[in-house]
């Protein structure tokens, strides 16, 4: 297994990703995309998950295929940049066909960075526009870090961010994640260096300093992040530690039913439990979209998904550790970037 030739999602043939977001706002949107509908499920493990269309990717819907899946910061507010896709799409006369109705179908998801330093006070929800500015870009080569969905998202420790990876399996079968990962738990080690991720790093990805030689790492740190939002809300009570969220997709080129893209995505949640301490905690919505750009009707073996689901795990893992590696710092930042702790 090695990485595709831009180590992103975007490695699978067909899949585009476009960004767009406001530095004031310290927040924004990511799409994935293609030309032609793909097919798609979805598997949520968080206790607090915020979704949009999300019940006809279980596999005994009607729905055979997807336009568009959304990534955005702005907690329920986000959920209408998928609205913003649905305008793009549909100004493109793309979408389920019924007569002469257009009916794009675009499931998303969202992360909670609402007291994270940016100004929130608008008039009209932004998140729409934001929604249509990334599908416009959506593109082959993308950016990661502090862009779109990952801009205004922190980890418990440090600045998260928009992440992604790929692997090419020996039978040139690619598979790729994309994360915004804004997660309750920490992406690194304490002492903030060395990720949780890097046994399975590749070529030097995010740092290249290897494992914590360090052992009983068990308890979990005490959060700046909850620290800097108890301060954001003006020392007002928080229920509980809501405010997190890993979301993120993995995607394949193996022809893949859509219960077959659900375990997909059900396997590739162990790469954020690989990558993230705690992980699926009753206070993070992590999420995972799994799909197939495949048009072949023939679906994989079961041992080819087992290797593939292995794959999509890795893939997610190293992106969730590259979203935090790339972070860039920004006036208002609540946390450090990992470049500069």
């Amino acid at each position: 297994m090695i990485p595709g030739p831009k180590n992103q999602i975007t490695d699978v043939p067909g899949l585009k990703v476009g960004n767009a977001q406001d530095d004031a706002l310290k927040s924004g949107a990511t799409v994935l995309t293609a030309d032609q509908p793909f097919t798609a499920s979805v598997h949520v493990m968080g206790g607090a998950p915020g979704t949009r269309e999300t019940d006809l990717l279980a596999p005994d819907k009607s729905a055979g295929g997807v336009d568009a899946l959304v990534l955005s910061g702005g907690s329920a507010y986000g959920l209408d940049a998928c609205s913003g896709v649905v305008d793009g799409l549909r100004a493109q006369g793309r979408g389920f066909k019924l007569g002469p109705a257009i009916i794009p179908l675009v499931p998303g998801a969202i992360l909670f960075d609402l007291l994270n330093g940016g100004d929130k006070s608008w008039r009209n929800n932004p998140y729409r526009d934001l929604g249509r500015a990334a599908y416009d870009a959506a593109d082959e080569d993308f950016e990661i870090g502090t862009v779109g969905a990952g801009t205004g998202a922190l980890t418990s420790m440090l600045k998260g961010g928009l992440g992604s990876a790929s692997l090419v399996l020996d039978d040139g079968t690619t598979v790729g994640a994309l994360v915004a990962a804004n997660p309750l738990g920490a992406v690194t080690t304490p002492g903030d260096r060395h990720f949780w991720a890097a046994p399975f790093e590749i070529d030097g990805e995010f740092g290249g300093l290897g494992p914590d030689p360090s052992a009983g790492l068990v308890a979990p740190q005490e959060s700046r992040k909850k620290q800097q939002m108890l301060r954001q809300a003006a020392n007002l009570p928080l229920r509980d530690e809501r405010g997190n969220t890993t979301i993120a997709i993995v995607a394949t080129d193996a022809p893949l039913t859509k219960a077959q893209c659900q375990r997909l995505a059900t396997a590739a949640h162990d790469g954020i439990g690989r990558a993230t301490v705690p992980a699926h905690t009753p206070w993070d919505g992590d999420l995972v979209f799994g799909l197939s750009t495949s048009e072949q009707t023939t679906p994989s073996s079961e041992p080819d998904l087992a290797l593939i689901g292995h794959a999509a795990a890795v893939c997610l893992s190293r992106a969730i550790a590259r979203a935090v590696f790339h972070a860039e710092p920004a006036p208002g930042d609540l946390l450090p970037c990992w470049k500069n702790s």
